[in-house]
């Protein structure tokens, strides 16, 4: 029983948590599978100087446990620049929303009431 709840836990890594991403083949891993599987993608830019970025953290990690469907990254901005870069991301904390490679929309601040909101409205058009 032990080797089946294993298997169906591997299955299933990710769900329910946030996986920090730490090098650009991890962002481009965990990309590639949420487009294969055209699941919603969450990513929580943030800095570990960031104050605002450590209150949202528990709100984040909520949101990936009631949507486990979609995956919810957190990605350094200063550990991953070129991600930052690349979605134009200028202030922290700043969470995007992205669906089969298309930024669907973008919350910039600690606003815990709209990321909650847009996050069940996006989760919810899957």
């Amino acid at each position: 029983m032990a080797a089946s709840a294993a298997t169906a836990t591997a299955a299933a890594v990710g769900a329910g948590e946030v996986i920090s991403v730490h090098t650009l083949e991890q962002w481009t891993m965990q990309i590639e599978e949420a487009n294969a599987a055209k699941k919603l993608v969450v990513v929580d830019f943030t800095a570990s100087w960031c104050g605002p970025c450590r209150i949202m953290a528990p709100v984040f990690a909520d949101l990936a446990k009631k949507f486990p469907n979609a995956v919810f990254l957190k990605v350094d901005v200063d550990e991953l620049k070129p991600i930052a870069e690349q979605f134009s991301v200028e202030a922290m904390p700043t969470f995007l929303f992205i669906k089969e490679g298309d930024v669907k929309d973008r919350v910039v601040g600690a606003i815990k009431e709209e990321l909650t909101t847009k996050v069940g409205l996006h989760a919810a058009a899957q």
